[in-house]
Order: structure tokens, then C-alpha cells, then sequence
């Protein structure tokens, strides 16, 4: 979908945030606590955390560090501008709150900060019990700090400055030495504190402990498999029917054929493509359909049949 950047905040040094709305303002699609969405920028795709309240529907936040060797971060701060137009997939999400925790322990690194602000505004909602350890160099490059700075003075965050020496800052061994019974742990952040709380929770219940890395590989296509085999797509509307052979997509045979069908990422990742089938089962290859979607929508750019034959709402 394509999103207006409706404002660009300074949040810390070399952290800004990006708030993007619908241009017609719409509601935007939902989303849930720990939700990240990709971003076209630069000519690539890029996973970004949403940070904002998921209660809110009419705009979705993002906070981005600058990278020296990040492509998208460096061109979302030198050549986005308010008023931009952005592609932006649909939200999904592979770090969702525990619904069964009776306390929330987060730890959070620089950046990782942005899906954990996302749980804190969904707990205190539910009136949750949470507990934030926040690990930092220092106070001008912490994100959000005024903005937690009510919650660490009722105790419910721990700031952490380490001046960049982690040996200086917060203590993770000892902070999960003894697993709390009803206590789930969260951890979001570079690649030093990653390795730290994973084996500081490794004796921890498996089912407790919740993380999530930061930065990852570039969103690449969904790969073709070895028994990728030939299928026919039956148009029930126009009353044709395509054969979509391996290696190819619903989506370009269809627009091979005259017929009107929108893409964009091409890659399963932003949602334009969505199309509704009527009958045949379709084997889903995309990262943002939710199961109740899945009973009756496809993405046209990378779907295919597990039979021989798909019907279209088209």
C-alpha cells in the first residue's frame, strides 16, 4: 500500500521517527503489539518495527538509527521528506505478547526499543504488570526517554548507560539468573546484547522467552521450488481461464493477459496484490495474511495452486 510520511521527528541522535498516515485518511490495517512493516526506500525493501499504540488506526509510527552501512536508513534520513509518498507492506508480526504472562520483563538495546514501546502502551492498557531495562551509551542517543521518563520514576523502567562498554551497563546474567514463575522475557536489540540475554535465559522455559533480532537480510523473493508444477487459474467473473507455468507468477500471467490485477514489492511483502478466490487451495508463500485471510484471499505475486486448479473472484 502506499502511506504519506505525515510528519519526521527528531528522537535522539541519529534516530529519527517517521509517522506515516493514509493519503485519504483511512484507517490504516490493524495491527498488534510487536508488529513491524516493511519499507520501500531506495529501491529496497526493509523491516521497521511499529512503536506507536496499536489501538490507534489512523497512522503507524517507525523509529529509525542511521547506519553507515545501512542503505534504507541512510535514505530514509538524507532524501524522505514530509509529504513523501512511501510504499509500506501490511503489518505482521513474529513477536507478539505473551497472553498468558502475569509479568512482562523487557530488555531493549538502542533501536530495539521500537517494538517494545508498542507493548508497553498495549500493558498498561490492560493494566499489565511490565518491567523495562533499557541499555544505552548515553542519554542524548536514547529514544523515547522523555517519554519513559514518567514510567522510570514509578519504577516500572531502568535506564542503562554504558558509554559504550557493555562490561559497564546492565548486568543480564544477573538479572535472569532465577526464572521467575509467570514471568515472560523480551529481548530486542544489537547483536552483543542478543548473544548476552540468550544465554542469560537459557536455562529459562523455552515457552517464556521472546526475542527479536533488529536488523536481518534484505527481503528477497519467495524461492521457487524443485515440484513447482504448472496449475490453471479459472476467472469467474470474466469466465477465462490462464495456466500459470513453474517459475512464473498468478499475477504476471494475468497481467500478460490484459487483465487488471496491481502489484508492487512482487515479493509477498506489501499487500496490493490481495485477490479473493472462490474455490482450489491455494499454497500461500507470503509473510502477512493472516490464517482468517488465508481462508479466502491469495497474493497474486507469489501464491500458487497445491491442485490443479484455482478459481478467482475476477
Amino acid at each position: 500500500m502506499e502511506l504519506r510520511i505525515r510528519s519526521i521527528s527528531y528522537l535522539a541522535e541519529g534516530i529519527n521517527g517517521y509517522e506515516f498516515v493514509d493519503p485519504n485518511g483511512r484507517d490504516l490495517p490493524r495491527f498488534s503489539a510487536g508488529a513491524h512493516i516493511a519499507v520501500r526506500v531506495g529501491g529496497v525493501w526493509r523491516d521497521y518495527s511499529l512503536c506507536n499504540d496499536p489501538a490507534e488506526r489512523r497512522r503507524y509510527a517507525i523509529a529509525v538509527l542511521r547506519e553507515s552501512e545501512g542503505a534504507g536508513s541512510r535514505h530514509l534520513h538524507d532524501a524522505i521528506r514530509v509529504g513523501d509518498l512511501v510504499e509500506v507492506s501490511w503489518p505482521r508480526n513474529h513477536f507478539p505478547l505473551a497472553d498468558d504472562a502475569d509479568r512482562h520483563l523487557f530488555i531493549a538495546g538502542g533501536i530495539g526499543i521500537t517494538p517494545i514501546m508498542a507493548m508497553i502502551a498495549e500493558l498498561r492498557r490492560r493494566r499489565a504488570e511490565f518491567m523495562l531495562h533499557y541499555c544505552t551509551r548515553a542519554p542524548e542517543r536514547t529514544a523515547f526517554r522523555e517519554e519513559l521518563s514518567l514510567l522510570a520514576a514509578l519504577g516500572r523502567v531502568v535506564f542503562h548507560y554504558d558509554g559504550g562498554d557493555p562490561a559497564k551497563g546492565l548486568d543480564i546474567a544477573a538479572l535472569l539468573r532465577r526464572p521467575e514463575p509467570g514471568t515472560h522475557v523480551y529481548y530486542c536489540g544489537p547483536a552483543g546484547l542478543m548473544r548476552a540475554a540468550a544465554a542469560a535465559a537459557a536455562h529459562w522455559p523455552a515457552e517464556r522467552v521472546h526475542f527479536e533480532f533488529f536488523t536481518g537480510p534484505q527481503a528477497a523473493p519467495p524461492a521457487a521450488l524443485a515440484d513447482d508444477r504448472p496449475f490453471t487459474v479459472r476467472l469467474a467473473r470474466s469466465g477465462g481461464t490462464v495456466v500459470v507455468a513453474p517459475g512464473e507468477s498468478i499475477a504476471k500471467v494475468l497481467q500478460r493477459n490484459g487483465l487488471p490485477i496491481k502489484t508492487s514489492c512482487e515479493l509477498g511483502y506489501c499487500g496490493t496484490c490481495l485477490t479473493r478466490y472462490l474455490a482450489g487451495e491455494p499454497d500461500h508463500r507470503d509473510e502477512i495474511l493472516r490464517p482468517e485471510d488465508r481462508a479466502h484471499y491469495l497474493l497474486a505475486c507469489c501464491a500458487r495452486a497445491k491442485g490443479d486448479e484455482l478459481v478467482l473472484d475476477l
